[in-house]
C-alpha cells in the first residue's frame, strides 16, 4: 500500500504525527491549578478595578476628542 492509499483509508503510519512522545507525555501529565475562594475573589476585585480604570480613561479620552473636534476656542 502506498502513502496515498493509507491516507485515504484513514490509516496513518506511526511517524505521521509531528509531535514527539515527550510532548504527548507533557500534555497527559498536566494538572490543572485549583485556587481557593479568597484568591479568586481577590483576582476578581483586581479585574473590576482595572475595568473601572479603563472606563475612566475612556471617558477622559472621549472628552479630549470632543474638545479637539469642536476646536480649542470657547465661543
Amino acid at each position: 500500500m502506498d502513502m496515498k492509499e493509507l491516507f485515504e483509508n484513514n490509516c496513518f503510519p506511526m511517524s505521521w504525527s509531528s509531535e514527539s512522545k515527550e510532548i504527548l507525555q507533557e500534555k497527559q501529565t498536566y494538572v490543572p491549578q485549583r485556587k481557593n475562594l479568597t484568591t479568586l475573589l481577590a483576582e476578581l476585585e483586581d479585574i473590576k478595578n482595572n475595568i473601572e480604570e479603563i472606563k475612566a480613561k475612556q471617558w477622559y479620552l472621549a472628552k479630549l476628542i470632543k474638545f479637539h473636534q469642536e476646536g480649542f476656542s470657547t465661543r
